[in-house]
């Protein structure tokens, strides 16, 4: 090859190399200067509602946690073992911080709040509220950016309860024991629900409360459902009116020497022992109420509250059920406590 057809070569070589590095400068997508969060510099204080780490507000947390990375607020995370008593006190103690925004658990109910929360509102601090409803507050102040997140307290409880009498054939004069929490003045409307439906279709209903100690830990509660099984073996359902309880469900027919088939168990809110139990049959009809979305949207209510202005939003994280048939979907999620 001659020295002419070589300089033609290199010089169609450097030609396509310019072209290619030409298109691929096209191709990339312009530099822009990173877009500041559009929350950030909002301060909200944050009730998840239980124990930290506990089942369920863990979930809570991490919706919460998740809003607060993507939209850039500042939020400080107060647990409250689900004590009614313990969230009244955390409640004053964070006004006085005197932040933008506060979101609530509402199992207080709308006379323990009230004076509290208008009070914070007066001060131009934004209330809103998760999981339970705080219907009289959330009517007055809702201009004021006052919302909700969670289920239909009393619809879902009568849903679950209705449920669980068509799915397991259930028939009037059957037994089956309610543990659920009727002494809270709003969030004991989940439990009436389920104690409604079930009395509608005829069953025997026996009410156990729980008590201060198994809504803090619910492994406490196992001598008094051994104990409750023992004096009533005739008992089909049981429905556990606590994600924490619903979670213990499977130690608990254990420690009354029983198993997967020998009694119906219903109850609310997924985790991964939740899901082990509905696999291996200890537990059939849970609702799931997204307790993630209960963390991530009180957060992002303030936010659009305090810097666009919005009004509250009532939002309604739903009643689907979770079962054998749909829990390999649920499960991978409930492992990463989202679902």
């Amino acid at each position: 090859m001659n020295a002419k057809k070589i300089s033609l070569l290199v010089g169609i070589v450097v030609v396509l190399a310019l072209l290619l590095s030409s298109s691929a400068a096209l191709a990339k997508p312009p530099a822009t200067e990173p877009v500041e969060k559009w929350c950030k510099g909002v301060r909200i204080v944050f009730f998840p509602g239980g124990p930290a780490g506990g089942v369920f507000a863990n979930n809570v947390y991490n919706g919460a946690r998740q809003a607060e990375l993507d939209l850039g607020p500042e939020v400080e995370y107060v647990f409250s073992d689900w004590n009614p008593q313990k969230m009244i006190q955390q409640f004053r103690e964070a006004a006085a911080t005197k932040p933008d925004g506060i979101c609530v658990m509402g199992h207080p109910g709308d006379e323990a709040f009230g004076p509290l929360i208008e009070d914070a509102i007066a001060q131009g601090i934004i209330v809103t509220s998760q999981n339970t409803t705080l219907p009289t507050l959330e009517e007055k102040y809702a201009s004021k950016g006052f919302g909700y997140v969670g289920q239909d307290l009393y619809g879902s409880g009568f849903a679950l309860g209705t449920e669980a009498v068509k799915r397991f054939g259930l028939k009037a004069g059957d037994r089956a024991m309610v543990w659920g929490l009727l002494s809270q003045p709003t969030r004991g409307l989940r439990t009436k629900g389920v104690i409604d439906a079930l009395e509608k279709a005829g069953l025997v209903v026996d009410y156990i409360e729980i008590d201060a100690a198994t809504n803090k830990d619910p492994a406490a509660g196992t001598p008094t459902f051994a104990g409750y099984v023992s004096a009533h073996p005739d008992v089909k359902l049981v429905v556990t009116d606590h994600g924490g309880l619903t979670a213990t469900l499977e130690t608990y027919l254990k420690a009354a020497g029983k198993g997967p088939d020998d009694i119906y168990g219903a109850g609310f809110d997924l985790s991964p022992a939740t899901v082990a139990a509905i696999k291996g049959g200890w537990t059939d009809l849970v609702i799931d109420q997204q307790p993630w979305l209960q963390g991530y949207l009180p957060i992002l209510q303030v936010c659009l509250t305090k810097v666009y202005g919005f009004s509250g939003l009532h939002i309604d994280t739903g009643g689907g059920f979770a079962d054998k048939d749909n829990i390999d979907f649920l499960a991978p999620l409930a492992e990463k406590e989202i679902r």
